[in-house]
């Protein structure tokens, strides 16, 4: 019996000023959990509307077609500098305190995978997607409408071979399989590498995990004498190797603090996880699943993830 799914294919979508402080550590590509907080709340939107209240999104694959991080290096200096915005001075024209927000603009494509969906429901979920854009953030950006970018209400409808930009695969279809994939070209699909951090740590036990980590993701210089030349050696891993947050680790029990926001809500304090990750172009993969990202609770290890399971078994692979 062949295993049918269908997902949404959001191509091309253009972000401004979207949030590039993934963590306290790491600053650049948005963290997962910024794509998967979008796709919940897109969730949320479509099932106010009642015809649409049985949906699910599931699961989500980024492509990063474009990257744009808005920072600056001057001529002589050692690091990179925040671009940040220029507030308004005070009435005695010293300029406001603030706080450095990186930000990015970035171009992206969105496969997710829907659950609940009937066949006559596409109309209006084809209608109800296009109207929560309208008011959506992604990552804490903005989307945009450019000239040469469709406006919203036509961005589902341009996206695909299917007018309504929905995707019904057949999983045991090779051709569907590979359909699905490729139109996530041409970018980079950010994939989790957490196996090969752990094989790292291992090498050398006990390592850190942190110091694992920028082992993996350091570059070495050697000096040709002969030359009088520095000369960038290969890492020992191949791929486009990045640091990736993709969620929290609770540091305190759940309960209830002073001054909290909700006070329907138990709290507890949390640190982001950090590991690591891989910008891998679709074509070298062979099923959807081995992209997508979803949730993940281990209330044991008080952990709030989100997780890439399907690439841990083909990390080998080329």
């Amino acid at each position: 019996m062949s295993k049918s799914k269908t997902y949404l294919l959001l191509r091309q979508v253009k972000i401004h000023n979207a949030n590039a402080f993934s963590s306290p550590l790491t600053i650049g590509f948005p963290a997962m959990t910024a794509w998967l907080g979008a796709m919940h709340a897109l969730e949320r939107k479509l099932r106010c509307n009642e015809t649409l209240s049985s949906i699910r999104l599931k699961k989500l694959a980024v492509s990063c077609h474009d990257f744009d991080l808005q920072t600056y290096k001057g001529p002589g200096d050692y690091v990179n500098s925040v671009i940040i915005t220029s507030n308004p001075l005070r009435k005695n024209g010293e300029r406001s305190p603030f706080i450095e927000e990186a930000r990015a603009h970035l171009t992206v494509s969105l496969l997710i995978e829907v659950d609940g969906l009937r066949q006559n429901t596409f109309a209006i979920f084809v209608e109800k997607v296009a109207e929560a854009l309208r008011g959506m953030k992604i990552a804490g950006g903005d989307i945009l409408q450019f000239s040469d970018f469709p406006p919203i209400e036509n961005l589902i409808k341009k996206i695909s071979t299917h007018s309504s930009g929905i995707l019904s695969v057949n999983e045991d279809n090779l051709k569907d399989v590979r359909r699905a994939i490729r139109s996530l070209m041409p970018g980079y699909v950010l994939i989790e590498r957490r196996r090969l951090l752990r094989q790292k740590q291992e090498e050398v036990a006990p390592q850190d995990t942190l110091q694992a980590l920028l082992d993996l993701l350091a570059l070495h210089y050697e000096h040709d004498d002969k030359q009088d030349k520095w000369h960038l050696q290969p890492r020992e891993e191949r791929g486009w190797l990045v640091p990736i947050v993709t969620g929290f680790k609770g540091l305190t029990p759940l309960g209830h603090v002073a001054n909290q926001r909700d006070a329907s809500t138990l709290h507890r304090f949390a640190e982001p996880v950090l590991t690591l990750g891989e910008f891998k172009m679709p074509h070298h993969f062979q099923d959807i699943d081995q992209m997508m990202w979803q949730y993940h609770y281990d209330e044991q290890d008080g952990l709030y993830v989100c997780v890439n399971e399907q690439i841990e078994s083909n990390e080998g692979e080329d």
